[in-house]
C-alpha cells in the first residue's frame, strides 16, 4: 500500500524533502544570526523591505485563508468575499499607519516585542504583562486553527488518521523555528510566500475549470436550493458577516506578529518597498482562494464541515491532475508553516521576555524552550479543537482588535494616554466582547463591534481625564513625527 501510495506521488516526496533541506539550510543562518536577543527576536534589524513584505503576506495567509476562509464560502456564498476586499485594504492601512512610526518608535526603544513597546509607550510594566497574558492566550488559539487545518489537509491527503496528521506538522514546525528565531521564519517564509502565490492561482484556475468556468456561479440564483449563496443577507445577516470580515481584518493592524515584522526593517526606503510587496501577495492569494468555496457547490455536494472543501478537491483526480495536486499539498503546508513559525515565535519570545522577564541571552533560551512547548500544547488541544478554522481565529483576532486598536493605533499617532487608559481599554474590551457573545447577542451584531467601540471610547475618555506619560523619550519621539505635546 505504501509503495503504491509512493508511486503515485512521488512527486510531493520529492518537493517535501526540497523543501525540508530548505527549512533545515535557513534553521542554520537563523542559528548564528539569533545569538543575541535582537538578532533572535527581529533579526537585528536589517532586513529589507521585500523580504519582509513577503513575510508580511505569507504569515497572514496561513491554512486559515487556504483551507478556513476558501471554504467558507460554500456556507456564506458570494457576499464572504466582503472580507478578501477588507484584507487588502486593511494590509495597505497598516503599511502606511503602523508600519512607519512602529519601526522608528521600537528601534528608539530597543522594543523587541510588542509588549515592550506598550512597557515603554506607557511607562508600565502592569501594561506590559497584560499584552503579553493577551498574546499569549490569543496565539494558542490561533496555533490550534491552524494545526487543524493543516491536520485536515495531510488527514485526506496522506489517508492517515487526524490525530498523526497534527503530530506531523508538529515535528515540522518545532525543528527551524526553535532553532532560527526570526532571521529562519523570515527567510523560510520568502519561498514559502512564493509556493502560496502560485498555489492560489492553480487552485483557482482548476477548481474552476472543473465547475464548468468562472461564469457559472451566475447559475446559482437559477437553483432554489443555493440562491440565497448570492443574497446579501441569505446565509447569514450582513451586518454579521462584516463583523466577522472586521475582526479578522484588524488583526493585519495591531496583530503581534504582523506588526513585528516592521521591527525588522531597515529604513525608509524598506517601508515603501515593502508596502507593495504585501498588499499585491495579499490581494492575489485572498481573490483567488475566497471564491473557492462557491465553485466547490458544483463538485461537491452535502459538506458539512466546510474546512474540508479545499482538501478533498486537492486530493480529487477529477479535478486537480496528479502533479498539480501534490504541488498544491505542499504548497499549503507551506502556508501553515508561515503561520505556525511565526505565531510560535511571537508567543514564545513574549512568555519569555515579557512575562518570565528573562533577561539577554537567557530571553533567547527561553523563547526557544516555548516554542517547543506552545507547539506541543497547542498541538494537543488540537487533536479535539473547541471549533471550526474561521470561528477560532476570529475570536483570537477580536481579542486583538480590542485590546490593540486603541493603545497600539492611538498610541503611536496621539500624545495622549497613559497606563490607566490602556489597562481599562483591555479591561473594558474583553468584558464587552465576553459578555456580547454569553448573551448571544452575536447573530444580531458580530461582537467586535461594540466591544472596539467601547474599549476605544474608554481608552479616550480615560486618556483625556488623565497626563500624558511624562517619560522625555516617548515625548522626544512625538515631536520628530510633528506631533508634539503642545498640539494636544
Amino acid at each position: 500500500m505504501i509503495e503504491s501510495w509512493l508511486g503515485q506521488h512521488w512527486f510531493a516526496v520529492v518537493l517535501a524533502a526540497v523543501y525540508t533541506t530548505f527549512l533545515v539550510a535557513h534553521a542554520r543562518l537563523g542559528l548564528k544570526a539569533g545569538k543575541t536577543a535582537a538578532g533572535f527576536f527581529v533579526g537585528g534589524r536589517r532586513l529589507g523591505g521585500a523580504v519582509i513584505g513577503v513575510s508580511f503576506y505569507a504569515t497572514f495567509a496561513s491554512t486559515n485563508s487556504y483551507v478556513g476562509l476558501a471554504g467558507k464560502s460554500y456556507e456564506y456564498g458570494l457576499p464572504w468575499l466582503t472580507m478578501a476586499v477588507m484584507l487588502v485594504a486593511f494590509c495597505w492601512l497598516s503599511w502606511r499607519v503602523v508600519a512607519p512610526r512602529m519601526r522608528r518608535f521600537a528601534a528608539a526603544w530597543g522594543s523587541l516585542t510588542v509588549p515592550d513597546f506598550l512597557a515603554v509607550r506607557f511607562a508600565s510594566d502592569r501594561v506590559r504583562v497584560a499584552a503579553g497574558i493577551v498574546i499569549v492566550f490569543a496565539c494558542l488559539l490561533y496555533l490550534i486553527a491552524v494545526f487543524k487545518g493543516a491536520g485536515n489537509l495531510l488527514q485526506v491527503f496522506l489517508g492517515i488518521p487526524y490525530q498523526l496528521a497534527v503530530i506531523v506538522t508538529l515535528g515540522l514546525i518545532v525543528m527551524y523555528t526553535m532553532l532560527g528565531g526570526f532571521v529562519s521564519v523570515v527567510r523560510t517564509d520568502v519561498l514559502q510566500g512564493s509556493l502560496m502565490v502560485v498555489g492560489s492561482i492553480l487552485l483557482f484556475y482548476f477548481i474552476t475549470s472543473a465547475a464548468g468556468g468562472v461564469g457559472v456561479i451566475t447559475e446559482l440564483p437559477r437553483e432554489p436550493s443555493r440562491a440565497h449563496l448570492v443574497e446579501l443577507n441569505g446565509a447569514i445577516p450582513f451586518v454579521v458577516l462584516v463583523g466577522i470580515a472586521l475582526a479578522g481584518s484588524l488583526k493585519l493592524l495591531v496583530d503581534p506578529r504582523q506588526v513585528t515584522r516592521f521591527y525588522g526593517l531597515r529604513d525608509e526606503r524598506s517601508v515603501r518597498v515593502g508596502i507593495w510587496v504585501a498588499v499585491i501577495g495579499i490581494l492575489v492569494i485572498q481573490f483567488c482562494l475566497f471564491p473557492l468555496g462557491l465553485y466547490a457547490h458544483f463538485l461537491l455536494d452535502g459538506v458539512t464541515d466546510t474546512d474540508l472543501v479545499v482538501p478533498m478537491l486537492v486530493n480529487d483526480p477529477a479535478v486537480m491532475p496528479p502533479l498539480v495536486g501534490d504541488f498544491l499539498v505542499i504548497a499549503i503546508l507551506a502556508a501553515a508553516m508561515s503561520s505556525l513559525d511565526s505565531v510560535l515565535l511571537v508567543a514564545a519570545s513574549v512568555a519569555s521576555r515579557d512575562l518570565l522577564r528573562r533577561p539577554g541571552n537567557n530571553a533567547v533560551a527561553g523563547a526557544r524552550l516555548g516554542v517547543a512547548g506552545f507547539a506541543i500544547a497547542a498541538a494537543v488541544i488540537a487533536l479535539n479543537p473547541p471549533g471550526g478554522i474561521v470561528e477560532i481565529t476570529i475570536f483570537s483576532g477580536s481579542l486583538f482588535a480590542v485590546c490593540f486598536v486603541p493603545t497600539i493605533l492611538l498610541g503611536l499617532h496621539w500624545r495622549r494616554g497613559n497606563e490607566a487608559a490602556a489597562l481599562t481599554a483591555f479591561g473594558v474590551g474583553i468584558t464587552v466582547l465576553l459578555g456580547w457573545l454569553l448573551a448571544g447577542l452575536g447573530d444580531i451584531v458580530h461582537e467586535v463591534f461594540p466591544a472596539l467601540l467601547a474599549s476605544t471610547v474608554s481608552y479616550v475618555a480615560v486618556s483625556l481625564r488623565g497626563a500624558s506619560v511624562a517619560d522625555p523619550e516617548v515625548a522626544r519621539l512625538f515631536e520628530i513625527e510633528g506631533t508634539s505635546p503642545a498640539r494636544q
